[in-house]
């Protein structure tokens, strides 16, 4: 259990890798990204190429074959450069790692080999316009016909939707409920496949966001993950891994704000001293420092836990990311209080990093479902503690 509190120097090497890559290939872009709402493809080209396109995917298909735990290092370190960048990375992981845990042979070689490269760009499709926290009941439907079904309904709020090659896609084959639940695999140019304009954000403008949508849409039954009817479980199952994903993204931009806020601290004077010096902001950055710091311990045992599959893994991802979000969206904010009116504007990239974390509190189910999660585990157990 050691590793929870002390990294190895492998874990150290990797996390080292991937931030060197944030500050060379991300951050010096970032808030252009974002002001020209530009997709960087080609740089998340060259993450993967580094081995950050198929983290925890098996190496046969060129996986990094990675533990949850290094996943979590990887995205904190490149979210210090871009979150959204991150992010977007992360969601791609989690839609390979579906095919490569659920998917059969045919299906892992036909995609996984050009996803770990990011080759082909891959999205997730869980939300509609109807079904957001209350997934299980989700209306797209995939109607049997022969070899093929045939797809009828729409995906919101879709992160690379219009880009990406391939799209995991969560259809109700069966009854109301999550047992009529299945996931298919949808190519770009699948006919009766199109998508809406990208939607105009508060941030996460470095990646498109779109409605997926289905009309008449066949797909080859071949392109099935597993049984029909098991794909709420499959859509829960990643969930939990991109819960630790996004939890760790946030981590990654707050740590970058609160550095942002040491260095204009120790510069910007005011009242005839450097504002570093006055203890009533030493206190605020003391407390930033704390909370990231729990945060981030947090989100490794919640990580650690995933890799070993706890009873409890699920609760502690819940937790971490609840918890994770929250801090840093808190961090990020306090530290555009700290750099005052300056912190407004864009040329110090504050700005964007609050507005980019933002999200995280909704997106991998909101914390307010996060907390229904964490109850009912609680409730279930009866008791209110892991001792």
């Amino acid at each position: 259990m050691t590793q929870l509190f002390a990294l190895t120097e492998d874990h150290l090497a990797i996390r080292d890798m991937a931030r060197e890559f944030a500050a060379d290939k991300l951050a010096p872009h970032a808030v252009e990204w974002d002001e020209k709402k530009h997709f960087p493809v080609d740089v998340m080209r060259e993450a993967a190429a580094l081995g950050m396109g198929g983290v925890y995917v098996r190496d046969d298909v060129g996986g990094s074959g990675l533990s949850r735990l290094d996943a979590a290092l990887i995205f904190e370190a490149l979210a210090t450069g871009c979150p959204t960048v991150s992010a977007f990375i992360s969601i791609h992981n989690m839609a390979s790692w579906m095919i490569d845990t659920y998917g059969n042979e045919a299906q892992r070689q036909t995609y996984l080999p050009k996803l770990t490269t990011m080759e082909w760009i891959a999205s997730y499709c869980l939300t509609e316009p109807g079904a957001g926290s209350d997934a299980a009941a989700l209306k797209t439907r995939a109607r049997r016909d022969g070899d093929v079904y045939v797809l009828d309904g729409a995906k919101q709020f879709i992160s690379g939707a219009g880009t990406s090659d391939v799209y995991v896609v969560m259809v109700r084959t069966g009854d109301d409920g999550a047992a009529g639940v299945s996931t298919l695999i949808v190519d770009k140019d699948t006919p009766g496949l199109s998508f809406g304009a990208n939607e105009k954000k508060m941030g996460w403008n470095a990646q498109p966001t779109r409605t997926v949508i289905f009309e008449n849409c066949r797909v080859p039954v071949i392109n099935r993950l597993g049984d029909e009817g098991i794909g709420f479980k499959i859509a829960m199952a990643g969930l939990d891994g991109g819960r630790l994903n996004i939890a760790a993204c946030s981590l990654g931009g707050a740590s970058a704000a609160l550095d942002k806020s040491l260095d204009y601290m120790k510069e910007r004077k005011a009242f005839g001293k450097r504002i570093a010096d006055f203890q009533a902001l030493q206190f605020r950055l003391a407390d930033m420092a704390t909370e990231l710091e729990a945060a981030r311990t947090f989100l490794w045992r919640a990580a650690s836990a995933l890799d070993a599959k706890t009873p409890d893994a699920t609760q502690l991802c819940a937790m971490a990311k609840r918890f994770g979000t929250d801090a840093g969206f808190d961090i990020a904010n306090e530290a555009l209080q700290l750099h005052g009116g300056y912190g407004y504007l864009a040329d110090y990239g504050i700005e964007k990093i609050v507005r980019d974390l933002r999200v995280h509190q909704i997106l991998e189910g909101t914390n307010e479902i996060m907390r229904v999660i964490i109850a009912r585990a609680l409730i279930g157990r009866g008791q209110g503690s892991g001792l």
